[in-house]
């Protein structure tokens, strides 16, 4: 960014803070820590990586209409993956409708599109088990194929090159990389200091990745190349307040709500935070982390893997998805910091403009709901959302915020929208470049 740019970031921040009457300070990096180059070099990416044809725009390639020859035949769906039903529902985009309902494994989280994009993999972690699984799903027929045992399968990415399925194994805190074709374990980075490791991106080369730890409230960067974790860092919405994190450090329990000692009639939340969803920015300078205890987005400068700021957007803070034209980001907040909330909660949607980093937009759930995790349709047009409490879709139009709503199965979780644009897949339910 230039300094002008830093200086729109801070009065923006400052800005959306008020409008959503987020009682927490707002916090934000200098201008120097925000200064970016005047120009996007060339990117050298890893060795097997498709090149990256517009620095300045990772979403160059997912924009509408861009689709991949590897998803002709693909039929117009919706997958759902309900985690108490331990069943898969699939909804005809056009008409709104349930088509299809089917049996897989247990606690089936996220619905994966493969790296080549000719499957579409449900991620089964059998919470609290020994039986995970991967279910296959042929999305020219929308039907399920053999399920393939995996020890806790809770999400799913692959490598930059496409040669290994990241399984992220929560459970065990590692990532198991296996082999693309055969599903046979290659090889584990361990992630000692990440509990409950969860969502990810990549860097613009394929250098690296940033992985959620969401019981740490934290976020650990793993070297792809040399198969191993550079640090972990933690997140918190005064991370420039040393004198905030000195008074949380202390010793001793403290209600949830504690004075700031700078800022008179402010209170400082105690709670610590869970970070979930993480996408990078346009450019690839910096990764935006979305925690549903800190109710807003954090700013992670991904070269130096330092915070460099935070985006109050609304209770529960949870997914993150770019928009098709690449211009904006859509932050869906569960309304509620509870990990089992319940139904009809302040749930709601943020945009926020990735040039500002400004929330320009504020959409709630008509009678309360909870939108967790989901993606947006091949045109654009809608923001499909699972509503994990109320055990619903939501069909957000991206023009206006209204909401059309789908019933489903019990606590449905990570729902993919099929096909989308986009020439490979890295991971999660649709992290397409």
């Amino acid at each position: 960014m230039t300094r002008r740019r830093s200086t729109v970031l801070a009065t923006a921040l400052s800005a959306a803070a008020a409008a959503l009457a987020v009682s927490a300070t707002l916090h934000h990096a200098s201008p120097a820590a925000l200064a970016s180059p005047p120009a996007a070099p060339a990117v050298a990416a890893v060795p097997g990586m498709p090149p990256v044809p517009d620095p300045a725009n990772v979403y160059s390639e997912t924009a509408a209409g861009k689709f991949s020859p590897a998803v002709a035949g693909a039929l117009e769906r919706v997958y759902v993956p309900n985690r108490a039903a331990n069943t898969v529902s699939v909804i005809d985009p056009a008409t709104l409708k349930v088509v299809d309902t089917f049996r897989v494994g247990v606690h089936p989280q996220h619905v994966v599109p493969s790296y080549d994009l000719k499957t579409l993999w449900v991620a089964n972690n059998a919470e609290g088990r020994t039986d995970g699984s991967l279910t296959p799903i042929d999305p020219r027929t929308g039907k399920p194929g053999k399920a393939i045992p995996v020890d806790d399968p809770y999400n799913l990415y692959w490598s930059p090159d496409g040669r290994y399925a990241i399984v992220v194994a929560e459970a065990y805190k590692r990532l198991d990389f296996r082999d693309v074709a055969t599903m046979q374990l290659a090889y584990s980075i361990e992630t000692p200091d990440c509990d409950g490791i969860n969502h990810a991106d990549f860097s613009l080369d394929g250098r690296y990745a940033l992985f959620t730890c969401e019981f740490g409230g934290a976020v650990t960067k793993i070297d792809l190349v040399g198969r191993k974790v550079l640090g972990t860092l933690k997140l918190s919405r005064y991370f420039d307040r040393p004198d905030v994190q000195a008074l949380l450090a202390a010793p001793g329990r403290k209600p949830k709500k504690i004075p700031d000692p700078a800022l008179a009639g402010q209170q400082i939340c105690t709670t610590p935070g869970m970070p979930q969803d993480v996408r990078i920015t346009p450019d690839g300078r910096l990764f935006l982390i979305a925690d549903m205890m800190a109710d807003g987005v954090h700013v992670v400068d991904g070269e130096s893997f330092t915070q460099v700021g935070f985006i109050p957007t609304g209770i529960g803070a949870h997914g993150l998805y770019p928009s098709r034209d690449g211009r904006r980001i859509y932050v869906a907040n569960r309304g509620s910091n509870q990990i089992r909330g319940k139904p009809r909660g302040p749930g709601s949607v943020s945009v926020i403009d990735f040039a500002t980093l400004r929330v320009v937009a504020q959409w709630p759930i008509p009678g309360g709901g909870s939108p967790d995790m989901g993606n947006v349709s091949a045109d654009g047009r809608h923001l499909w959302l699972s509503g994990r409490y109320d055990d619903v879709v939501y069909r957000i139009d991206t023009a206006s915020g209204a909401v059309d709503k789908v019933k489903v199965g019990r606590e449905p979780h990570g729902l993919t929208v099929w096909p989308q644009p986009g020439r490979y897949n890295l991971g999660h339910t649709g992290n397409l470049r």
